[in-house]
């Protein structure tokens, strides 16, 4: 499966220099992205292994046909539920199936204009199936790229009441192990957490970026992880360790609380707009999701 390439307008009358700097730019985006395909190359070419010391509680190797319903729910929500995005979330397996050994979450433009309600996706979880209290969570997955991608690896607490719990966001709390913002940077993640302050209100720890030293998370697979203990959460891509932060205080009581994981593929907002530089259908893969917890006998 290859990725279209952005297709270019050229004018008839004469560029003035803005255009051309826009074209330009369009014209570099499009030289990189006729090299992606999905999935990519180093699809077979993985090597994590888990360090000493951590035990596998559970995984999705997405090694069958379809997507295993003992693992994972299919919201269904229109455009705009969530972050003023522009996508409307589906059950339909078009937007999200098994192939190649991989989740594939595929994102559609369903009609011609850019913006609200006019792209479908998927937003998957394991709410009231899967659920843990820290430990090491991992995933292997080859981006999406463009202005207005905006697919997530993260996780709220089992007793959101999104979910049929009792709890509101974001005192449900929120561990945002991978955002990726394509308008921004096609080669930065993000890594971020959400709580209730003392005051009962939002806060959050602010972005921390990642970002390759050449390419783009598009270009192949890596391997996003996040470990979760009393003390701390600490973040890394490919192993390297990007940022960290400390939730011993017992503010953070909701991030130490059983929590599930979500894969989305969000397209659009007020702020992260996607345009004709943009080729549709955008492809966020996840090779496998694992769950460690430490060994108290050191195995």
């Amino acid at each position: 499966m290859t990725t279209p390439r952005a297709t270019l307008y050229t004018p008839n009358r004469p560029a003035s220099l803005g255009l051309l700097l826009l074209l330009a730019s369009l014209c570099a985006a499009q030289g990189q992205a006729s090299d992606i395909s999905y999935p990519a190359a180093n699809l077979d070419d993985d090597p994590y292994e888990a360090p000493e010391g951590w035990r596998l509680v559970w995984s999705d190797e997405f090694s069958g046909e379809m997507l295993d319903p003992k693992n994972w729910n299919r919201q269904v929500e229109p455009a705009g539920r969530f972050n003023k995005e522009w996508q409307r979330y589906t059950d339909n397996p078009v937007n999200a199936y098994v192939e190649n050994g991989c989740l594939v979450i595929q994102a559609i433009h369903i009609s011609d204009e850019h913006g609200m309600d006019q792209y479908t996706s998927a937003r998957l979880n394991t709410a009231g199936k899967q659920a843990w209290k820290h430990g090491k969570v991992v995933a292997r997955m080859q981006l999406p790229y463009g202005n207005g991608t905006w697919p997530a690896f993260w996780m709220l607490g089992a007793n959101i009441d999104e979910n049929g719990g009792d709890t509101p966001w974001p005192q449900s709390g929120e561990i945002d192990i991978m955002e990726f913002y394509g308008s921004k940077d096609n080669a930065v993640v993000e890594a971020n957490i959400h709580y209730a302050g003392a005051d009962d209100r939002h806060r959050h720890m602010g972005a921390k970026a990642f970002k390759l030293e050449e390419g783009w998370f598009a270009d192949g697979f890596h391997i996003f992880e996040m470990e979760w203990n009393e003390e701390s959460i600490r973040w890394s891509v490919d192993g390297q360790e990007y940022a960290r932060a400390s939730i011993s205080d017992p503010v953070y009581s909701e991030l130490h609380q059983p929590m599930f994981i979500l894969f989305n593929l969000a397209i659009g907002n007020s702020s992260y707009r996607p345009d004709d530089s943009t080729p549709f259908p955008q492809y966020f893969y996840i090779d496998w999701v694992r769950v460690y917890q430490e060994d108290p006998t050191g195995h």
